[in-house]
């Protein structure tokens, strides 16, 4: 599942806010952070509740209070790769885990990773839009990739 993560969260986040400030590799592990914190649950439990990221969310705004904008903008990546992968795994579908406590304090047993068929696809998917971005960085020029790999960001390559 980490192409289907990683891949859709970098770009949809690149498209939506456009800005050169933000660490994509937050954002990478963001958005796979609700899977790792199930996986010892092997369900859709607290990782997969809106309450965490919102709360993630609120502690980076609240910690980074009177501290530098660049740590700021960093750290705000982390909760913004976490809401998209609630996206990317259809959290919202299951409905006791994502709005957990509010609906009981028991998790149901709903898989944690989708039947074979659908993996496949989602990663082949996560696949193309990593090729897709691949290309539209220009991340084939070693300066930029080493770039990526040092800062975190991304730039569109120039025509």
């Amino acid at each position: 599942m980490l192409l289907w993560y990683c891949s859709p969260s970098i770009g949809g986040v690149h498209e939506i806010f456009r800005s050169r400030g933000l660490d994509y590799r937050l954002i990478a592990l963001g958005a796979m952070l609700p899977l790792i914190i199930d996986l010892p649950f092997g369900t859709f439990a607290y990782g997969h509740s809106l309450l965490v990221a919102v709360a993630l969310l609120s502690a980076v705004m609240l910690a980074t209070i009177g501290r530098s904008r660049l740590l700021r903008r960093r750290l705000i990546c982390i909760p913004i790769g976490w809401f998209c992968g609630l996206v990317l795994s259809g959290a919202f579908l299951h409905d006791t885990s994502f709005l957990w406590p509010l609906l009981g304090d028991n998790f149901p047993d709903d898989a944690l990773f989708p039947p074979l068929t659908l993996l496949i696809v989602a990663e082949a998917i996560g696949l193309a839009v990593g090729i897709w971005g691949y290309g539209r960085f220009g991340l084939r020029d070693a300066r930029r990739r080493a770039a990526f790999l040092h800062t975190g960001r991304l730039e569109e390559k120039v025509q």
